[in-house]
């Protein structure tokens, strides 16, 4: 069964309809299933899918067949879908020859999971001729919860055409300990547990250390523990250095590869003037929180939310504010602002006109000292900063302070 998907009306939309549709996100995360729904909405289509280990080796062997193939496909087939295109990367000159030999005769869907195999592949990525799209696990608005905290109007979807139902709204408890992948949200705990960890030993620890070109296994996993408990802290890599025994330039390549792959995000510091020094070493976050305390080794039991509810309920918060950044596309982004002192307000939801201070609180009763920092930052950056947030376990919103709202967790 397919659910409703937030990138489903962009990538029908009109805006991107003459352009290459790229699609990227981590493994699971719903890039094929998506892509269905769109063969489902469009006029009949045509699907290239590079897992068929035959049908990738053909091409790997000769791409220029794939273009072959297309030309000769009946006029009333006009949309083309490329599943994993970075395995191979060849194909990307050959949609560049197609949409440049007849502009508007195809319309073209490619997904990947490694942007890092496209460039080691060195293909371009169509400059001038695609739109870029990311995906992430569910996020709390397409569970059909409202968009209370950032208001973002939805496009109707196109008239006619079969509308799949939102996903099923699961606890927070559900979402802190297990993520939110759309297959791992369908099992049972005992289930998910174990496909979490099939998908460290398989995805992480097998895929990306071979994207890495990592021959050691043993350091490279203990790499990824560190980083995975680390996940929304400041990136220290001499101390991650010092415990791993593995050097700051290796483990930064490692990073680097968690981001080719989708796994991970850097977030920035803010960046705006201020007049105390501010920290500017950036933060690492997993794409799930589920894989994260997969990786990290954490069992996912109550106990771990006795012991960690707050960290847990601060990246999960990061999670759905940097998937509405992407789909809110420009002049969107997440940071955080933390000065030398001590003042930290966990996220900014930076905007083309305005920026929204959040602050993230583990209590159920919010109180007005809750909203100190936030103060703090809206007294300070007052030409882009009107009011500031903070989320917790409230049941409804509650006005702390003239600028700042507590909400629940749910309403964000």
């Amino acid at each position: 069964m397919f659910f409703h998907r937030s990138l489903l009306n962009a990538l029908l939309g009109p805006t991107s309809r003459e352009k290459v549709r790229l699609l990227f996100g981590a493994r699971q995360t719903g890039k094929t299933a998506l892509l269905r729904q769109v063969l489902q909405q469009s006029e009949p289509a045509q699907l290239f899918d590079l897992q068929d280990t035959a049908l990738r080796r053909q091409l790997e062997s000769d791409p220029a067949r794939f273009g072959r193939e297309v030309r000769a496909l009946p006029k009333q087939k006009q949309v083309i879908v490329v599943d994993e295109i970075q395995k191979v990367p060849a194909l990307l000159e050959e949609v560049q020859s197609l949409y440049d030999s007849a502009p508007g005769r195809w319309r073209f869907f490619l997904t990947g999971s490694s942007a890092r195999r496209l460039r080691a592949g060195a293909a371009n990525l169509l400059p001038g001729r695609s739109h870029l799209f990311r995906i992430h696990p569910i996020t709390r608005w397409e569970e059909g919860g409202e968009d209370l905290a950032i208001a973002e109007p939805r496009a109707a979807t196109s008239k006619g055409k079969r509308v799949p139902p939102p996903f099923r709204q699961q606890s927070l408890q559900r979402q802190l300990l297990f993520g939110s992948l759309p297959g791992v949200r369908m099992e049972s705990t005992a289930s998910a547990t174990a496909t979490l960890d099939a998908y460290v030993a398989t995805y992480v620890e097998e895929e990306v250390r071979r994207e890495a070109l990592v021959r050691d296994l043993g350091p490279f996993q203990v790499f990824l523990r560190l980083a995975a408990l680390e996940s929304g802290q400041v990136t220290n890599l001499a101390k991650l250095s010092q415990e791993s025994g593995v050097p700051a330039s290796t483990l930064k390549s490692h990073y680097q590869v968690l981001v080719d792959t989708f796994v991970g995000h850097w977030m920035a510091a803010y960046g705006h003037p201020s007049r105390k020094r501010v920290l500017t070493t950036p933060r690492f976050y997993w794409f799930d929180l589920g894989v994260r305390n997969a990786a990290a080794q954490l069992p996912p039991t109550s106990e771990l939310l006795q012991s960690q509810g707050g960290p847990l309920l601060e990246h999960w918060v990061a999670q759905e504010l940097l998937a509405r950044a992407d789909h809110l596309g420009r002049g969107h982004r997440v940071t955080f602002w933390r000065t030398v002192d001590g003042v930290e307000v966990d996220f900014v939801f930076e905007g083309p006109r305005a920026d929204v201070p959040i602050e993230v609180k583990w209590t159920e009763r919010p109180r007005p000292e809750d909203a100190r920092h936030v103060e703090l930052f809206l007294d300070r950056f007052g030409d882009r900063a009107k009011r500031g947030l903070v989320v917790c376990r409230c049941e409804r919103p509650q006005q702390l302070t003239d600028r700042v709202t507590a909400i629940p967790w749910s309403h964000l």
